[in-house]
C-alpha cells in the first residue's frame, strides 16, 4: 500500500508546485498519473520514489519502491550495472568466484548468487542480449537506456514500480514488451505517461492540478469520456452565462432609457406647475440619484455575471479556447510529390535497408513511416527533404513548399522572442497587432511576447510553430513530423492533434505512438 497525506512541494525560490495531496494506493493497483506540464507529476514521482524531499506531508510505503525516471543522463558515467545497481554484488561474485572468497565479498554478494543470470535474463527479455554490464551507460541509445531501466524491474522483482514516461523512447516492438509487462504483473504500478495506448491498459487515472489531485475510476478513454461530458456542461454553462449577460445589458437600457423618459416627462411637468426653482433641483437632484442607483444595481448584476463568465472561460480546456486558423495546400490532390526507386543509403560499407525502397509521395496523402530505432527512418526523410543523396538507385522530388517538424521543434529559435519568432514568418506584412492577435489565438498571451524561445516548454513549442506557420501567407504543402508527441502532455498532444486535423496538404509522421496516428487518420505506412 501506497498512503500520502497533505504533501506539498514548492520549489527553491519558494514557488508553490502543489499542496494538500493526499491519496492511498491499494497493493497490485495499477494507475496512472496524468496533467499538464508544469503540474508536478515527475515531482510527485520523485517524492513517492524518496529521491526527493516533500516540503510537507506524509509518504508512507509498505516496501521500498523502484522508480524508472524520464531523465536518465546522470547515470552516463558510470556502468550499466551502476547504474541497475548491480555492480558491486556482480563484481563480488566474480570475485568469489576467481577464489577470492572474503568476508567483504560475501557481504556485498549479500547471499544472492542468481544475480548474475538474473541480469541476463532481464536483458534477454528486453531484447537486449550481448550487452556488457560493465560497460558506460552513456554509449547506450535512448532507447536501450530506458530498456536497462525497464530491466531493473525483472532483476530487483519490487512489489511498487514508478514509471515516468516509460515509452518516449521505445520503438514499436519494445513498446509492445512494455504493455505485456502492464498487462500481466501483479505488482502496484503508478505510471506518467502521455502514451494513451499504456494509458488505457491501467485501472484508474489520477489527475494532478493546482486544485490537487481527482480520481477517475476507469483507464484513459473513460477518462476522456468523463472530460469530454464536464467541457460540455462547462460550454453549456458558458453559452447560458453569455445569454444572461446580454439579457442583462438589455434590462439596463431598457430600464435606464426608461428611468430617463419618466425624468424627462416629470420635469416637464414640474416646470409648467410653476413649482419654485429651488424646489425642481431639490427634485431633480433627487432624480438623477434615483437614476445613478438604478444604474449601479444593474452594473453590479452585469459585472458578477462578466466575473462568472471570465471563470468558466478559465476553466475551458485549451484546445477548447484556442482559435485555429490554419491554412490549406494549393497542391491538387494526387499530385506526385517524390518518386523513389531502388534507393538506400548506407554509413561507411554498411547499407541502412536490406531491401532498397521503392515507393511515390502523392498530395494529399498521409503516411506514417514505421521501423525500429537504428533502422533509418531519419535518414529517409533526410533523402526525402533533399537533403542528402542516395548512395544507390534515384530520388526525383517536385518543387513544394515542406516544414520538417522534429521533437525538439528545432525551426524555433532560441535566441528570438516568441514575438520575434511570429513576426519571422510573418510573409504578408501584418501589422503588429494582427501578430498579437494570432498570439493571443495560440495561448501567448502577453506575458509571453518578450519571453526568450529558449525558455519554452515543448509543448508551447510546437504551439508557437502551429502559429507561425498559420501567420505565413501559405500552408506547407508538405509536413513532416518527427516523433511529434515525445515531449508533449496529453493536453498539446490533443492541440496538434487539432490543428493536424484541420490542415489540407500531405503528411508524413514518424511516430511509435499508434494511438496518436489514428487520431490524424494516418492509415497508409512504409515499413523499413
Amino acid at each position: 500500500m501506497l498512503i500520502l497525506q497533505d504533501v506539498a512541494y514548492a520549489h527553491p525560490n519558494k514557488d508553490l508546485l502543489f499542496t494538500d495531496i493526499s491519496l492511498t494506493v491499494n497493493r497490485h493497483e495499477k494507475i496512472a498519473l496524468i496533467g499538464n506540464n508544469g503540474s508536478g507529476k515527475s515531482t510527485l514521482l520523485q517524492i513517492l520514489a524518496g529521491t526527493l524531499q516533500p516540503s510537507q506531508g506524509i509518504v508512507r510505503t509498505e516496501s521500498a519502491p523502484y522508480f524508472v525516471p524520464q531523465l536518465l543522463g546522470q547515470y552516463d558515467t558510470g556502468s550499466i550495472a551502476a547504474a541497475l545497481g548491480v555492480e558491486e554484488n556482480l563484481l563480488a561474485l566474480r570475485e568469489i568466484l576467481a577464489g577470492n572468497v572474503t568476508e567483504e565479498n560475501l557481504s556485498l554478494l549479500n547471499d544472492d548468487w542468481g544475480i548474475e543470470e538474473r541480469c541476463a535474463e532481464a536483458l534477454a527479455y528486453w531484447q537486449l542480449d550481448g550487452l556488457n554490464l560493465m560497460q558506460t551507460f552513456g554509449s547506450l541509445s535512448g532507447g536501450q537506456k530506458t530498456k536497462i531501466f525497464l530491466a531493473g524491474i525483472l532483476i530487483h522483482k519490487p512489489e511498487i514500480v514508478f514509471l515516468d514516461e516509460p515509452s518516449n523512447h521505445l520503438d514499436d516492438a519494445s513498446r509492445r514488451i512494455l504493455y505485456q509487462y502492464i498487462q500481466t504483473t501483479t505488482d502496484t504500478l503508478l505510471i506518467v505517461s502521455h502514451d494513451r495506448t499504456l494509458l488505457n491498459l491501467l485501472d484508474s487515472v489520477y489527475e494532478l492540478s493546482k486544485r490537487g489531485i481527482r480520481i477517475y475510476g476507469g483507464n484513459y478513454d473513460f477518462y476522456a469520456a468523463q472530460k469530454q461530458v464536464e467541457s460540455e456542461a462547462l460550454a453549456n454553462d458558458l453559452r447560458n452565462k453569455e445569454k444572461a449577460l446580454r439579457k442583462a445589458k438589455e434590462i439596463e437600457r431598457e430600464s435606464i432609457e426608461r428611468q430617463q423618459k419618466l425624468d424627462a416627462r416629470g420635469r416637464r411637468k414640474q416646470e409648467k406647475a410653476g413649482i419654485p426653482t429651488i424646489m425642481l433641483n431639490t427634485l431633480r437632484n433627487k432624480a438623477e440619484r434615483s437614476t445613478a442607483n438604478m444604474k449601479e444595481v444593474h452594473a453590479e448584476k452585469v459585472g458578477a455575471i462578466s466575473q462568472e463568465m471570465s471563470q468558466l472561460r478559465q476553466e475551458l480546456p485549451d484546445t477548447d479556447r484556442m482559435k485555429m486558423d490554419f491554412d490549406h495546400s494549393r497542391l491538387h490532390k494526387g499530385k506526385i510529390l517524390v518518386t523513389a526507386t531502388d534507393v538506400n543509403f548506407g554509413y561507411g560499407e554498411q547499407m541502412l535497408w536490406e531491401n532498397p525502397l521503392s515507393f511515390q509521395l502523392t498530395s494529399g496523402q498521409r503516411l506514417a513511416v514505421k521501423g525500429p530505432n537504428g533502422s533509418g527512418k531519419t535518414t529517409l526523410i533526410r533523402l526525402i527533404l533533399g537533403e542528402i543523396q542516395p548512395q544507390t538507385g534515384s530520388i526525383e522530388r517536385a518543387e513544394v513548399r515542406s516544414i520538417y517538424m522534429d521533437q525538439n521543434y528545432s525551426l524555433i529559435d532560441g535566441t528570438l522572442t516568441v514575438y520575434e519568432q511570429a513576426q519571422k514568418f510573418n510573409s504578408r506584412d501584418l501589422q503588429e497587432h494582427d501578430i498579437k492577435i494570432r498570439l493571443n489565438r495560440y495561448l501567448f498571451t502577453k506575458a509571453f511576447w518578450d519571453k526568450p524561445c529558449s525558455t519554452l516548454s515543448g509543448g508551447e513549442k510546437m504551439r508557437l510553430m502551429l502559429c507561425s506557420l498559420a501567420i505565413g501567407n501559405q500552408a506547407p504543402d508538405l509536413i513532416i513530423l518527427d516523433e511529434p508527441t515525445n515531449n508533449l502532455d496529453i493536453q498539446n498532444i490533443e492541440i496538434l492533434t487539432a490543428a493536424i486535423n484541420e490542415y489540407r496538404g500531405t503528411l508524413l509522421v514518424i511516430s511509435h505512438d499508434s494511438y496518436f496516428l489514428k487520431e490524424i487518420n494516418v492509415e497508409e505506412s512504409l515499413v523499413l
